[in-house]
């Protein structure tokens, strides 16, 4: 399956460039990802998977996968990899496709969240009764240490996930079996049968780009939508966040299209079956640039850079001095002290739960 040729790379010299020039891009988004990562979880590991801890995690993956693609293109270009042709190197080509779906598809998920805040009143009082129950947890040392044995044990135990984030879920879980299908077809059509593997990777691409361009449309739809409704609120925050949205929306649609328009009109996607394709290297060059640089490596750093804040330091510590405060205050502090201990864990989950990034 992975037999070589005995030739050597024939492999347009601009496309080599190109490919090693995205996949170094690629490769830099993806450590300052896991980088980000490793710092957040540092700082409130207590807190689970955040929404800004699932994005780097999300963002990091995708730009590896690309990573690893690009530079398996070259090695089976020059070596002559049969199987890249077919089955292999499309697998490699969409599955990082997959991933970078799937983390702009949250994103809308918490856009349309934030849009339909209204119906989701009884969920947030749902968490505000789960933070009031772990203050009254903290007055116990005992249960304070077994409670932070379990985190450590059970990290995934933490992790809130809405009604919308498990549709994303399972799309994306539904995307990657049915890429899984048309990867066993294009498998089957190496043989010396009616499918013919081309048409079946072409297929894939349609629809997918189809997907990319109704994905870019939902975000451009429901940004403007919450930018409309954070004008409401007068702050420097609301101010800030209305930026951040609009930015991520217009950037979503450029981006987006143009990947889309690349996928639907030329086969730069199934560049992996390139000793069959007509290639020309500027244009061909151009056209790489214009689908994998601009309609992923950029929307991915711009998620990066507008996320680049590090969030407060654990709640833990806040935890520890409000149960400390309790033994020098009178009773009727310590009456109203669990609204203001959850009113400071509100402002500084913030960034995971109510901003719209």
């Amino acid at each position: 399956m992975f037999g070589e040729k005995e030739k050597s790379c024939s492999f347009p010299r601009e496309l080599v460039g190109v490919n090693v020039g995205l996949a170094c891009f690629d490769g830099v988004i993806a450590i300052l990802a896991f980088t980000q990562l490793t710092r957040i979880y540092s700082r409130n590991s207590q807190l689970g998977w955040t929404r800004q801890k699932v994005f780097h995690l999300l963002i990091g993956s995708t730009n590896t996968g690309y990573f690893v693609y690009f530079v398996l293109t070259l090695i089976a270009a020059c070596r002559g990899w049969l199987c890249w042709s077919y089955s292999c190197g499309f697998v490699a080509m969409a599955f990082p496709r997959i991933l970078f779906f799937a983390t702009f598809l949250l994103l809308l998920s918490f856009w349309v969240d934030l849009c339909h805040q209204a119906d989701d009143e009884e969920e947030e009082d749902d968490e505000q009764g789960f933070l009031e129950a772990l203050l009254q947890n903290s007055l116990n040392r005992r249960r304070t240490a077994l409670s932070d044995g379990r985190r450590i044990c059970y990290p995934f135990r933490l992790i809130h996930v809405g009604s919308r984030q498990k549709i994303v879920i399972l799309v994306t879980l539904l995307v990657f079996l049915f890429m899984m299908t048309f990867a066993v077809l294009i498998w089957i059509g190496m043989q010396e049968n009616p499918i013919d593997s081309s048409t079946v990777a072409r297929v894939y691409v349609d629809l997918f780009a189809a997907a990319i361009l109704l994905l870019g449309g939902a975000l451009a739809c429901y940004g403007l939508l919450l930018c409309r409704k954070m004008r409401n609120v007068r702050s420097e925050r609301a101010s800030c966040e209305i930026w951040k949205v609009a930015g991520l929306a217009i950037v979503s649609v450029l981006c987006f299209t143009s990947s889309a328009l690349v996928a639907l009109f030329t086969d730069i996607p199934m560049l992996y079956h390139w000793h069959e394709l007509h290639i020309d290297g500027v244009y061909t060059s151009l056209l790489l640039i214009l689908y994998y640089f601009i309609g992923s490596s950029v929307p991915s750093a711009f998620v990066l850079w507008v996320m680049r804040e590090l969030p407060p330091m654990s709640v833990a510590n806040v935890q520890e001095e409000s149960s400390r405060l309790t033994f020098i205050t009178d009773n009727s502090a310590e009456i109203h002290r669990p609204q203001s201990w959850t009113t400071t864990a509100s402002s500084q989950n913030q960034v995971s739960r109510g901003s719209p990034i």
